[in-house]
């Protein structure tokens, strides 16, 4: 796999705590960046991906009154909450 180098100043404390979960599962620095780099972009196409259906359901009606949430949302502390209507 080809590879990029990327150099970001990061707070020292942050670097210290990479260290020491570097140094605690015996990988490298940048293996511990590069895994939570991924997972960091994964979370945001996840993100994206979740705003663009939010978005695509609000130009098809696929909508909640704010009446009904407000009233469902208050049923929680009751005994007997409304169910989550789809």
């Amino acid at each position: 796999m080809n590879t990029k180098v990327l150099t970001a100043h990061v707070p020292i404390p942050l670097a210290e705590k990479i260290d020491q979960i570097a140094a605690r599962m015996e990988r490298s620095r940048g293996w511990i960046v590069k895994q939570a780099l991924s997972a960091w972009v994964d979370q945001e196409e996840e993100r994206r991906r979740m705003t663009l259906e939010g978005m695509a359901d609000v130009d098809a009606g696929q909508v909640v009154e704010h009446q009904s949430v407000l009233a469902w949302a208050e049923s929680l502390s009751t005994d007997k909450p409304l169910v989550v209507a789809r």
